[in-house]
């Protein structure tokens, strides 16, 4: 393989090895190779498919099963919204709205363009008892408004020094 694309994908090599070139840890690979670049890019999986010799399309499909797994970038900051039943009773479509006005987004276009934030809506988070809940980088929120949403990207944004989120 060239100097130069192995050059590109070092951190992806080193991933490969550290779990012995082994296509039955495919799954973990592309655990680590997501948690690098925070999605699973096409070229990426393509190289680790023709490194663990397998066909792109098996890794592909692999990658497109797993809900855990992400095709398009996520922003730094990733905004999970329940949606299950106590959480949808309790108000989570108008947190969810008040969100994608904010940051300016939507359902097929969940990632702000300067890529500070991805929203997204899960089935269940398993806390319904505190609904509505929000979870924004592994941190839980609970009893959710939409003024509450709003002011935690805010905040978030202004830690950043993206006092520009839209309005």
């Amino acid at each position: 393989m060239p100097t130069v694309m192995l050059r590109k994908f070092e951190k992806v090599c080193a991933i490969i090895e550290k779990y012995g070139n082994d296509p039955a840890k495919l799954i973990p690979i592309l655990q680590e190779v997501q948690h690098e670049y925070r999605y699973l890019p096409e070229e990426v999986m393509i190289f680790v498919a023709t490194t663990l010799g397998m066909s792109p399309a098996k890794v592909f499909g692999v990658a497109s099963f797993y809900a855990h797994f992400a095709l398009q970038p996520k922003g730094k900051h990733v905004v999970r919204l329940c949606d299950g039943t106590a959480c949808h009773v309790k108000g989570s479509d108008g947190i969810l709205q008040a969100l994608y006005k904010k940051l300016g987004v939507d359902a097929q276009k969940a990632t702000t363009p300067d890529m500070l934030f991805t929203v997204e809506t899960v089935a269940c988070l398993g806390a319904c008892g505190i609904a509505p809940v929000m979870v924004i980088n592994d941190v839980v929120y609970s009893q959710v408004t939409p003024e509450r949403a709003v002011a935690l990207v805010e905040e978030i944004a202004m830690q950043e020094g993206a006092g520009h989120v839209s309005a």
